[in-house]
Order: structure tokens, then sequence, then C-alpha cells
């Protein structure tokens, strides 16, 4: 049986919730934060579970309204400072993929804090996707990679990458059918589930619907069986 030991989740449709309850799309991302707690700490309390990848600003969520960005950096620092004693309850240690250098000196101070206060933490490992852009992951690692005298590897490249470790499940809520340039390299044979439930409405029983069937799947791996 499937184990779904690493699960990614493109976190899709908070703007489009509060649209639809006729509030402003900053409502939306603040629910959509709360979920992001539920799912963490379902996970966490999962036997099998040990990595949790969310999609939380992408290296193109820079083309959005200045204030609406504006307002996501600062959720984003509430957050984590916020989450810290939920970390440490749950024993999930917290980490991060993406470039960071991008953002403001007192948002990467908080990120560095979370990282550090949270990495004796043996549980799950809650990893924030954070100006993130899976074509800018790979790019960055062959750039680190350039200078080696020797042929590039599958195993060299996979273990210069942000993250390290294939997907099992890769699922988006909101309705549409891409990967926007999220974790293609490790998702080469994720299993792909899209949802129709915006991200404030996802669930933690929908996820668990979500790995019973998972786990019913044969992965060929590229093989016969």
């Amino acid at each position: 049986m499937n184990q779904a030991k690493h699960i990614a989740i493109i976190m899709d449709g908070n703007g489009r919730w509060a649209e639809l309850q006729g509030k402003k799309r900053v409502k939306g991302h603040e629910v959509g934060a709360k979920v992001v707690k539920e799912i963490t700490t379902y996970c966490s309390n999962s036997a099998e579970v040990e990595r949790l990848t969310l999609y939380a600003f992408s290296t193109e969520n820079w083309k959005r309204p200045r204030l609406e960005v504006e307002f996501l950096m600062k959720l984003l620092n509430s957050y984590l400072k916020n989450e810290l004693p939920v970390y440490l309850e749950n024993n999930v240690r917290f980490e991060s993929i993406g470039d960071t250098r991008a953002f403001s000196k007192t948002l990467q101070k908080t990120i560095t804090m979370v990282k550090e206060k949270t990495a004796h933490c043996d549980g799950l490992v809650q990893s924030l996707a954070l100006n993130y852009g899976a074509q800018d992951e790979i790019l960055r690692a062959m750039n680190r990679l350039k200078s080696e005298e020797d042929d590039i590897t599958i195993e060299m490249l996979s273990n210069t990458l942000d993250c390290k470790h294939d997907v099992d499940i890769l699922i988006r809520t909101g309705g549409d059918h891409r990967l926007s340039n999220f974790l293609l390299w490790q998702s080469a044979y994720a299993e792909l589930f899209f949802t129709d439930t915006l991200w404030p409405d996802f669930t933690p029983k929908e996820l668990d619907k979500i790995i019973k069937k998972f786990t019913k799947i044969e992965r060929r791996f590229g093989g016969l069986k």
C-alpha cells in the first residue's frame, strides 16, 4: 500500500473565495492562513505523512497589486510568529524553500528565527514555498553546479535543489488544472489531485479522502508493476 510521505499543495482560491463572500481579497488570505494551521495539524498527527510542502508565495506573485503583496508579507510575518507555539506543541519543524533574499530584513529574520527554534523538532516537516518557482530553483541549482568538472548527474542536481524530497501527492485546490511552476522536478512521479474546492473551504476530511484514494493507486514509476 502506498504511503503519502510527502504531500505538496498549491493553495489556490483565497481571493475568489473572498469575492464570492462579498469581501476584500485579503480576507480570503486570512481565512486561508487558518486552513494552513488545520491541515498542518492534521498531517502532524498522521502516522505516515512526514513532509508537507505548501505553495505560499511564488516568484510570479510579485505581479499582484502592490497592496495585496504588502498584506501577504505582513500576514506571513504574523503567521509565523503566531504559529511558533503550535509548531513546538505539535513537534513540527519549519523549513522554507525559494529565494527569500527578496523579502524585507524583518521577514527574513522571522523566517530564520522560526527555523532555528523548531530545528530540534523531529515530527512533521512543514515547508513553505516562499518566493519560489521551480524554474528559478533549478536555475539556481545549475549555477551552483556549473563549476563542477564532471558531468552533472540526476543525484547531484537533486541534492542541490531547495527541496530534496520527491513528492508523493500533489494537490491543487481552486479548480484549475496546472502545476504553476511548483516542484516540477520533485513531482516527476507524483500523483496529481485537482479539486474545485477553494483553499479556505479545504478541510482535513477532504485531504483524508485524497490520501485514502492515493493508497489504492498502482504506482509503476515507468515499469510494468
